[in-house]
């Protein structure tokens, strides 16, 4: 493990006090986050260059279609109950928040907190979603775009049902 010198060590320890106010939040390990994707993208991208892949040139249908298949992909790795015990070391059950959806909230601190933000916040597994699919379409396309239409028909699934329901509740009032 590196070893930085003493005040630089000193001063980002006090720029995290500063900021953080007394509240937990866990820098170091957002910070690790940040590199992980950073490098992450960056691997994939210089692979994607050594082998001379093309760039996508996604079509708005494409887009449309990547979204959806995005949204629907981080409510379900982040809410829904089927996913709950791949949350649960990060998290602690405290009921339902929605259809088939959970609220939990995120427990520990440092590296497991993180996580914990990661894999129940939609918001911010989206970014590392759509940077999947996107590197999908870059490394194989045809699969990509079959499973980003499963996800999206399943969204589109679950609009239509929350739809029918208030149909249904609007016709007994």
């Amino acid at each position: 493990m590196p070893q930085f010198p003493k005040p630089l060590l000193d001063k980002a320890r006090r720029t995290a006090a500063e900021y953080s106010a007394g509240a937990d939040r866990p820098l170091g390990a957002y910070l690790g986050g940040i590199a992980l994707y950073s490098s992450a993208t960056t691997a994939l991208g210089l692979l994607a260059r050594s082998q001379q892949r093309s760039l996508p040139t996604p079509t708005p249908f494409e887009v449309v279609l990547l979204a959806a298949a995005t949204h629907k992909f981080t409510r379900l790795v982040t809410k829904e109950s089927i996913t709950s015990a791949i949350r649960a070391p990060f998290t602690e059950y405290q009921g339902v928040s929605g259809p088939a959806e959970l609220h939990e909230e995120v427990r520990g601190d440092g590296v497991r907190h993180a996580i914990g933000e990661l894999v129940t916040c939609p918001f911010c597994m989206a970014q590392w979603t759509a940077t999947s699919f996107t590197y999908g379409l870059i490394f194989a396309p045809r699969a990509t775009r079959l499973v980003a239409m499963a996800l999206a028909a399943v969204a589109g699934s679950d609009f239509l049902q929350l739809g029918y329901t208030w149909a249904q509740h609007q016709a007994t009032k």
